[in-house]
């Protein structure tokens, strides 16, 4: 048993491409004209088609305003809106419309015919009428289109060339090396060199190389004499050390202490 290899073909974004078209509306069926022109903006004229995607193209409407309805129905159809508040019901016939507004007569029929979601929405955004014979969209070349005539499919549009990658330095094979990281002995022999290269005396002596003070010991007064007794530049004793030694009274005899009488 032989199986296929073929894949099912589905539309990218790349293979669409989206022409503009005009058609003449003087003297057409509206609902005929709108089925027309509701399958040019689905995209069904194209071998391409996919009902979950846009794939088709602009459509202009010129002439509006000689649609016609047939069987006596611009008599009988009757347009309907509602403004959205209790009583807001109103309803226009098809004759007066036709009259005063064709462009929204011809909108609401091809809108019947499109997908009622935002796929449908995006597909007649693509449409634009006009009640005479001219248009604002010379600049995009349309294609005039007879009522009923299948626009010509010219096959997937060409890809484009893509940029030529930038190539590597010379000298250098795959482009610049990144620097190699350091390991765990490196950082703490580089640690250890900065630790050494610190001040022993001074504030910078002070302090740990976390950046802290060190632990039992206090900053050098900044003055020339630190403390009664004391020289400059010696070192300030701290608190347990200046408790551990006998207090004197005066300067050359040891501290009297009274008897206690019995």
């Amino acid at each position: 048993m032989t199986s296929s290899t073929n894949k099912t073909f589905s539309p990218k974004a790349r293979h669409i491409e989206r022409r503009w078209y005009v058609l003449d509306a003087d003297g057409a069926v509206l609902g005929r004209l709108a089925s027309e022109v509701a399958k040019i903006l689905r995209g069904k004229h194209k071998p391409i088609f996919a009902p979950h995607i846009d794939t088709g193209d602009h459509v202009i409407v010129v002439n509006a305003k000689g649609v016609r309805l047939t069987g006596g129905k611009e008599n009988e159809k009757v347009y309907y809106r509602h403004s959205g508040y209790p009583g807001g019901l109103r309803e226009i016939g098809y004759a007066r419309l036709l009259a005063e507004r064709p462009n929204l007569a011809v909108e609401k029929a091809v809108k019947g015919m499109l997908p009622k979601n935002s796929l449908g929405r995006d597909m007649v955004a693509k449409l634009k009428i006009y009640e005479g014979p001219e248009h604002p969209h010379e600049a995009q070349r349309p294609v005039p289109l007879a009522l009923g005539e299948i626009p010509k499919w010219e096959g997937l549009p060409q890809p484009k060339p893509q940029a030529p990658k930038p190539k590597a330095a010379s000298g250098v094979k795959g482009g610049a090396k990144k620097p190699a990281r350091r390991s765990s002995a490196g950082k703490a022999a580089s640690g250890a060199k900065r630790a050494t290269a610190r001040p022993a005396s001074g504030r910078a002596g002070a302090r740990s190389t976390t950046g802290r003070p060190a632990p039992g010991r206090r900053r050098e007064s900044a003055g020339p004499v630190a403390a009664s007794g004391e020289k400059a530049g010696a070192p300030r004793r701290s608190r347990a050390e200046s408790a551990s030694e006998p207090s004197e009274k005066k300067a050359g005899g040891p501290r009297r202490t009274r008897k206690k009488e019995s």
